[in-house]
């Protein structure tokens, strides 16, 4: 698919983002590991989750999709030995976090991805989970899949992570399930904690003491209902394509503003944005609220420290794009993961950017955008990413002409319908 842009007059109206991909992940697996049947509400009906249903419904959770919700027939901590490969797809969420839970099974699993993921680190969750006693075989000494996963009889693990990542520590505490004993994890900045509040959920106790995570096991999952939150990774980027287009005015309902997420809202505000959180409330042990965006303030370039990127790394695309209105530069440091999402962020979003005619400067482990610039419409490419697809469609609408984006279609990864919803608050 081609997705074609151009520059509209205003952006106006209401709208709602699908759900969140991090808590919709968790919430599948987590239900597949709790006895009886659990009911989840707005679950992200897109692709990186829906491999992780595949996966589930190969291990013997029985996983149906009703008309407003889904229902989880869950095994409890035994599931059954897949008559196949599990397929991760394109998700490195389902490869990282299941590796946590079939690290606990006392089976023979293999697990593989796509040509993309096939190429994205693991040795960051095979090296725990491997001194947790699972034993773990791959290329280049586990650090890629396809892997095999040999699990059972795991023994519990104090671990200081090196990296900040969710993922990483998620496996973990997944793992520490299955264990005998107390696993502590330690992380260097604070990160995504939707995995110790859906644990919560769920019925098990999570102790969480400054940057470190404990939990006691082996323990027990009760079934529960849970109500996925609007994903903030999805909505910053129509929060952006209204800050960024003078006169534009509007309210995106029900975002999760899990303060692990809102790295990205705070340097918004920072940059002089006009965003004002309105309705809060909660969704389970999530907070929400209605994201309320007018544009036509004068933003201003920031400096984005390494300690802010767990917060906001998959919404660096989107403020790429506010920076290159803003006056002065914007400097983004400590993001080295860039280089390895479904991409090569850094790289890709320079390269594409500069078809554009920006001028952006790549850094090792981060970017330089230059503020004020103008841009003019161009054929781009989406790299086989999401995210950089849709901040590549929020540069269009502020270039020149028309701006044609290739194999934009990689949206549904996290976003199915973002053309649609876009062009609906489009006023030419």
């Amino acid at each position: 698919m081609i997705a074609v842009v151009s520059p509209p007059r205003r952006i106006t109206g209401e709208i709602t983002v699908p759900g969140d991909k991090s808590v919709s992940h968790r919430a599948l697996i987590l239900s597949a590991l709790a006895p009886g049947t659990s009911r989840i509400e707005n679950l992200l009906k897109a692709q990186d989750c829906f491999s992780t249903v595949s996966c589930l419904r190969m291990l013997g959770a029985e996983i149906n999709f009703l008309e407003d919700h889904v229902e989880v027939m869950g095994r409890g901590l035994r599931l059954k030995p897949p008559a196949g490969i599990l397929n991760a797809g394109n998700s490195g969420t389902t490869a990282r976090l299941l590796l946590g839970v079939l690290a606990g099974q006392p089976m023979v699993c293999r697990l593989k991805g796509d040509e993309s993921l096939n190429r994205r680190p693991m040795k960051r969750v095979v090296d725990p989970l491997s001194r947790m006693g699972a034993e773990i075989q791959g290329k280049s000494g586990g650090d890629s899949l396809p892997l095999r996963i040999k699990g059972g009889s795991l023994e519990p693990l104090e671990y200081v992570m090196e990296v900040a990542s969710a993922q990483v520590k998620s496996a973990i505490l997944l793992a520490a399930l299955f264990a005998r004993g107390k696993t502590v994890v330690s992380e260097p900045a604070p990160t995504r904690d939707h995995t110790e509040k859906m644990l919560n959920l769920f019925g098990v106790s999570v102790e969480e003491k400054g940057n470190n995570r404990a939990i006691e096991g082996p323990a027990s999952l009760k079934s529960t209902m849970v109500k996925v939150p609007g994903d903030i990774s999805s909505a910053i980027f129509m929060a952006v394509a209204a800050v960024v287009i003078p006169g534009s005015e509007i309210t995106i309902k029900d975002v999760g503003i899990n303060p692990t997420r809102t790295g990205s809202l705070e340097i918004l505000e920072e940059m002089g944005a006009d965003i004002s959180l309105l309705n809060h409330r909660w969704f389970g042990n999530e907070p929400v609220a209605d994201l309320h965006v007018r544009g036509g303030r004068q933003l201003d370039g920031v400096t984005i420290e390494k300690n802010m990127i767990p917060r906001l790394v998959d919404e660096i695309p989107a403020l790429s794009v506010a920076a290159m209105v803003a006056r002065g530069k914007t400097e983004i440091k400590g993001a080295g993961e860039l280089r390895v999402k479904e991409t090569d962020r850094i790289s890709a979003l320079a390269r594409e950017m500069g078809r554009l005619g920006a001028v952006v400067h790549q850094m090792p482990d981060g970017l330089i955008l230059e503020g004020e610039q103008k841009l003019t419409g161009n054929i781009c490419h989406s790299h086989g990413d999401h995210r950089l697809a849709m901040c590549l469609a929020l540069a269009g609408l502020l270039a020149e002409g028309e701006t044609s984006i290739k194999d934009f279609e990689v949206v549904n990864v996290s976003f199915p319908g973002f053309f649609q919803s876009l062009r609906d608050l489009l006023d030419f």
